[in-house]
């Protein structure tokens, strides 16, 4: 089975990796979210119990978001060892009975989920790469102008070294990270010791006052130091690649130390100087610093947007094979990580995205305000989904898991509604690009379903039609057909072809279901199923994991036919395939239907989706049974 195994890694070399790739967004979060906070937009006045209160908010929230919930309890739900939205709802779906009504409604939040999840995908590149190149205008302001050009340079340079893999980057991702973390630390340490009067800001009392001081505007103040915990769902998202052990040592070991001593170092910065409000983070660094620190945040920036460039290519293909998204052509970038792949439809529709994004909000600062809702809406989610696996996965009292939930839920409930009230400044982003990507997902998914269902009413049953070619007259081919089909209970359009333009039949005819299972991985053993129909015919079942990637040639390898079993790239063969009907038969409105029509015909081949040899395929359908 293909799960991830510490028996090669050790748990320092995991934890690692972690730190490089898990941490790299809520890790720069330090850049921006104290100056969000104080900057004119939160109306927050600058005097000593704001500081204190704000610093005390930001470590409590870590404290509870993250370590409380997603570290110890969020990190117990994998799914074969996989985390993740689209893990969670197969998990939370498989725990409910399979006529139970509340899965059309998981499966509605999941999709919700990982519309989010797009959204941040579009932003943490943006956002993290300005925040960085800002920078330079506090060492030098001369160079304001400058910030744009170079983060758009910055982030066409990163989406373009996407195609070459992030196998070779990977090694330098952990070093690079925890330097930065150590960086933090110090600056951090080396601040308090000029202001210790704000390890005050530990004590819980400082955030209690300081948002109950805000009155009506605590929302508002919410939804600026809820920035500090921005990347948490990327300690689910990335379990399968390093374990929880790794995660949660990574975590408690030196992430959350390191962050909170750099906050703390802001917050006595402020507390002397408060006119370092406009950048308090950059101002933390003596200024011989400076450059080396800017350098080393644009490092770790362009780490947290690969980390989550990456989780959009993972997420895509979860969706494309849980059938929310057509086919689109997967490349593997490493020979020993599967996880590893570059999707370039999905590239360049994210550089399109951000670069659009990063010119109309210009600043990270302004980006901050559509940054929330995309996050907390995706943690949300998690709770909602969470209440389940605890209720039927865990079979927690009712009671408890109700109480977690409603806390959890309640505090999620209140950051989303803080993201919320700056909707109008940029929150609306998030929102109108989950609606459109929402409503591509649902118009496939239906439009599929529609399509699948006219294709088994309108063509020939296949036994009955199998039967009647037993005693005709038609010769035989010495070669392998192989007709990939969604129904195996109806005649491929291709083999109809076949018969009406070639007037042969093959010595073996096999008859190819690949179908996606609600868990990550599906073993060797589980994956084929064969079924011999008739003389010179046979029905085949592969069955992956949502995380995997279908190889058919390959699996083809492991089927033994009359004693002897398939050599796809020595032997001769020929694989059909069919291209897809984009009428649905009226099942959708009009503009669904010609929305399905231009989703289908730009829908990958078989061949490139199932890592089918080029040479070996024969077109002869006229629709794609998807």
């Amino acid at each position: 089975m293909e799960t991830f195994s510490t028996k090669k890694s050790s748990l320092a070399a995991l934890a690692l990796g972690a730190i490089g790739v898990v941490y790299g967004d809520i890790g720069t979060s330090p850049l921006y979210t104290v100056q969000v906070i104080f900057s004119e937009s939160t109306g927050v006045p600058l005097n000593q119990p704001n500081i204190l209160g704000a610093i005390s908010s930001i470590f409590w929230l870590l404290m509870f978001v993250v370590t409380f919930k997603y570290v110890l309890l969020v990190l117990r739900a994998h799914n074969k060892g996989e985390g993740g939205v689209m893990a969670l709802l197969s998990l939370a779906v498989s725990s409910l009975r399979p006529q139970d009504k509340r899965s059309t409604v998981l499966l509605l939040l999941g999709v919700l989920g990982a519309a989010l999840f797009y959204g941040d995908s579009v932003l943490t590149p943006a956002i993290s790469v300005l925040s960085a190149v800002e920078g330079l205008q506090v060492a030098s302001p001369t160079l304001a102008a400058q910030v744009l050009p170079i983060s758009i340079g910055i982030l066409i340079g990163l989406f373009w070294v996407q195609r070459h893999g992030t196998h070779a980057v990977g090694r330098f991702f952990g070093p690079v990270v925890i330097s930065w973390f150590l960086a933090l630390a110090c600056i951090g340490v080396w601040q308090i010791s000029q202001a210790p009067e704000v390890l005050q800001a530990i004590h819980p009392q400082y955030a209690w006052q300081f948002l109950q001081s805000r009155g009506a505007g605590v929302f508002i103040a919410i939804g600026a130091i809820l920035l500090a915990v921005t990347g948490a769902e990327a300690l689910y998202a990335d379990m399968g690649h390093f374990g929880r052990p790794a995660i949660q040592l990574a975590w408690l070991g030196l992430v959350f130390p390191c962050l909170i001593l750099n906050y703390l170092g802001q917050g006595a910065l402020l507390l002397h100087h408060p006119e370092a409000v406009n950048n308090p983070f950059y101002l933390s660094f003596p200024e011989p610093l400076l450059i080396p620190a800017v350098i080393l945040a644009t490092l770790a920036t362009i780490i947290a947007s690969q980390a989550v460039i990456s989780g959009a290519f993972s997420m895509t293909r979860q969706a494309i094979q849980l059938g929310f998204l057509p086919r689109m052509r997967i490349i593997h970038t490493s020979a020993s990580e599967s996880g590893q792949i570059y999707m370039p439809s999905v590239n360049w529709a994210l550089l399109i995205a951000v670069i659009i994004v990063c010119l109309a909000f210009q600043s990270s600062s302004a980006l901050a305000s559509a940054y929330g809702i995309a996050v907390t809406g995706t943690m949300l989610i998690t709770t909602i989904l969470m209440f389940i696996v605890m209720c039927k996965r865990w079979q927690f009292p009712l009671w408890l898991a109700g109480l977690l939930t409603a806390v959890l839920a309640s505090v999620d409930g209140i950051l989303l509604s803080s993201a919320s009230m700056k909707f109008m400044q940029g929150g609306w982003f998030p929102v109108a690009l989950s609606v459109v990507l929402i409503l591509f997902m649902t118009t496939w998914k239906k439009g599929r379903f529609s399509l699948l269902n006219g294709i088994a009413q309108s063509d020939p049953k296949l036994l009955p039609f199998i039967e009647s070619l037993a005693h005709c007259a038609l010769p035989r081919v010495q070669r392998t057909a192989v007709y990939m089909v969604s129904n195996l209970e109806t005649v491929p359009q291709a083999l109809l072809h076949n018969l009406k333009h070639n007037q042969v039949l093959h010595q073996h005819n096999l008859f190819v279901n690949v179908t996606f299972e609600e868990v990550p991985f599906m073993s060797a053993e589980e994956r084929v199923r064969v079924t011999r129909l008739a003389e010179g015919f046979w029905q085949i079942q592969l069955r992956y994991g949502f995380m995997q990637h279908p190889d058919i040639p390959q699996a083809l390898r492991s089927v033994a036919l009359d004693g002897k079993t398939l050599d796809p790239f020595t032997n001769s063969y020929f694989l059909s395939r069919e291209i897809i009907v984009p009428d649905v038969g009226g099942a959708m409105p009009r503009w669904r239907d010609q929305l399905f029509s231009v989703m289908s015909r730009n829908a990958s081949s078989a061949v490139e989706f199932f890592n089918i040899p080029a040479n070996s395929v024969i077109e002869l359908g006229s629709r794609v049974q998807l």
